[in-house]
């Protein structure tokens, strides 16, 4: 079951997104309503899957992937695999709202309201900030309605999954035999055929590379390109062009001196006697012995804290504690510090930890700072809030402007003192390379009939929190098919390499049969390499799960894999471990995983004969259809 998650993560994948909140939000009524047509992407009994749902669910995903892992390539998605794993998981999420439906399941407003207050995002200091919430909320373009309607939907479906995976358990038996399995060791020795070796050996047929070139003509097509100008409005660009007098960072400071205040500091060294609750006497007479030695001799308090202090943190450094405001120490022993004078040594002093004898090295005392000191701190504020109003002020006639003016930039670059800068070559897919221009509401734009055959300005789009881009396509390339002679050479490289992973394959797996059967062993085999499923040695995972499926029961036993890209393996194991025992912490953490793995099969098998039951029919033409 462990090679289970680590062979196939769309189990995982689907699974996780089932049990934590569903990875994308949709109103009650595109659950259920009856919409679409020709070009509907899905249909689960009468509900059906749009192009249009399935695009934005592409996109969220997308910019989820960008929050959790930065810039990232959007072509990450761009393949059959990642968009049918993402209409995979559109459609178990609206089987289980239809089964959670026809069950008459629901989350009351008590969970509601727990699941947004323990939110972090709208939390301000720790506490849900209805504030913080209603302002989140309206970046995202909702309203708290649409999105307590929508978290309780997802909360019902989570409560569905969660109920089915609950089922999900391991013996003990079948837990403990699972666990000796992953801790088999095998100890192995390698021989690799590699396809490189066979190149010399691949004769290709005239014209393979023409043939292939026109059976598979739309791999080889340039994508549409676009050169663009653009211009940014940014906070940023705003705040470079305030400027805040002197009278105005002086009336802040009069305004505001609390801000500045630097409160009294004061440096002292300790010696503590602890005591416990029934040894206090003790601990007091003790503490009182040690002042008669400090009073003899003050100079020789740091040597004396070292003798007799049990404070741990302090007694190697003759009870020094550095300094300290009010407020950091405990109430009995801050009182006492802000009220000796500096050299000064108290009486014996009790709290919570026991018993001080302490001594005022050193004193900060509070101060106002002066405005020299803190000038650019408020000047860098002022202009903060100068920018941050001007820039609410200009967003609006910004976009006003690129819209009013499309024929060019200038006036908008020239009004708010703005750079026209360009691009290089721009696709329709975002690029960290492009900068300001790598977001795709801009991107559409840059390359929609608008902007390219009419040469107007895109509309200002809004590519992160306080900048607005706006651009104009300089020059334009429609997408066009690479000539065959340029790709020629590719192809045929491409085609030799199969060709020879092929003959790899063949030959490997006649080697590794004439092996079984017990004929003569001429290969050169490598230094044998100790493997376990939880640890590969360096092996190739599909190396090691051919190694592991082998027959052990007379050594040396043979395996053989092929390894995708490379060539083939060949695998001899001429020793079996039982492994190293496990520990009960270890143990009982892998009897949860297993646990987690048996509840996945669990949600899972729920899910095949839902999609059975309510008969799942998947438009396969629409899934690969791009957006325009």
């Amino acid at each position: 079951m462990f090679d289970a998650v680590r062979n196939n993560k769309r189990i995982v994948q689907v699974f996780l997104a089932l049990i934590t909140l569903p990875f994308a939000f949709f109103g009650v009524e595109s659950y259920i309503r009856n919409v679409g047509n020709d070009n509907d992407v899905a249909k689960i009994g009468d509900i059906k899957i749009s192009q249009q749902q399935f695009q934005q669910a592409m996109r969220d995903q997308q910019e989820r992937l960008r929050g959790q892992f930065g810039n990232i390539d959007p072509r990450i998605l761009d393949n059959p695999q990642a968009r049918q794993a993402v209409l995979n998981d559109l459609i178990d999420q609206r089987l289980l709202l239809l089964e959670a439906s026809k069950s008459r399941m629901g989350v009351g407003d008590d969970a509601v309201r727990r699941t947004i207050a323990g939110i972090q995002a709208f939390q301000d200091n720790g506490k849900f900030s209805p504030e913080r919430y209603e302002a989140l909320l309206k970046a995202q373009g909702m309203t708290p309605a649409s999105f307590e309607a929508q978290l309780r939907q997802d909360l019902t479906l989570q409560q569905l999954a969660g109920g089915i995976g609950q089922s999900g358990f391991i013996s003990r038996t079948v837990g403990d035999r699972l666990l000796a399995l992953q801790v088999e060791k095998r100890e192995v020795a390698e021989y690799r055929l590699a396809a490189e070796n066979y190149l010399s050996q691949v004769k290709l047929e005239e014209g393979a590379a023409k043939k292939f070139y026109e059976a598979n003509s739309k791999r080889f097509e340039i994508p549409e390109q676009a050169r663009a100008e653009y211009v940014v409005l940014s906070l940023e660009s705003i705040e470079s062009q305030v400027a805040v007098s002197d009278g105005e960072i002086k009336a802040w400071y009069e305004g505001h001196k609390d801000r500045y205040q630097q409160p009294e500091e004061r440096r002292a060294s300790h010696i503590l006697i602890a005591a416990d609750k029934g040894d206090k006497a003790q601990a007091r007479a003790k503490a009182e012995e040690v002042l008669k030695e400090v009073r003899k001799n003050p100079a020789a308090f740091p040597e004396l804290a070292k003798k007799y202090s049990q404070d741990p943190g302090s007694a190697a450094k003759g009870g020094d504690l550095g300094f300290f405001g009010r407020g950091m120490m405990v109430k009995p022993f801050e009182d006492t510090v802000f009220k000796l004078k500096d050299g000064e040594i108290s009486d014996v002093v009790e709290s919570d930890f026991g018993f001080h004898i302490i001594k005022v090295t050193g004193i900060h005392p509070g101060k106002v700072k002066s405005l020299a000191e803190v000038r650019p701190e408020i000047e860098a504020e002022l202009k903060k809030q100068a920018a941050s109003r001007k820039f609410a002020e200009a967003a609006e006639g910004f976009s006003n402007l690129v819209y009013e003016q499309s024929d060019s930039l200038k006036p908008v670059a020239e009004k708010y003192k703005l750079e026209i800068k360009q691009s290089n070559w721009l696709t329709r897919q975002p690029n960290p390379a492009y900068g300001p221009l790598a977001n795709e509401k801009l991107l559409a734009a840059v390359f929609s009939e608008d902007a390219v055959k009419n040469k107007r300005n895109t509309e200002a789009v809004e590519v992160a929190p306080n900048t607005l881009v706006a651009a104009r396509v300089a020059e334009y390339r429609p997408a066009a098919q690479q000539p065959f002679d340029t790709v020629k050479d590719k192809i045929e490289a491409m085609l030799k390499r199969q060709e020879a992973l092929a003959l790899v394959k063949k030959e490997g797996e006649a080697k590794l049969a004439a092996l079984r059967k017990g004929e003569s062993d001429p290969l050169a085999w490598g230094a044998p390499k100790t493997v376990s499923r939880l640890d590969m040695g360096g092996l190739p995972p599909p190396a090691v799960q051919a190694v592991f499926r082998t027959d052990v029961s007379k050594l040396p036993a043979y395996a053989g894999q092929e390894l995708p890209g490379i060539g083939y393996g060949l695998y001899k194991v001429v020793k079996v471990d039982a492994g190293d025992k496990i520990d009960d912490a270890r143990r009982q953490a892998m009897l949860r995983q297993l646990g987690g793995l048996a509840m996945q099969e669990d949600v899972q098998a729920y899910l095949a004969a839902l999609r059975s039951r309510y008969k799942v029919e998947i438009n396969q033409a629409a899934v690969e259809a791009k957006e325009k």
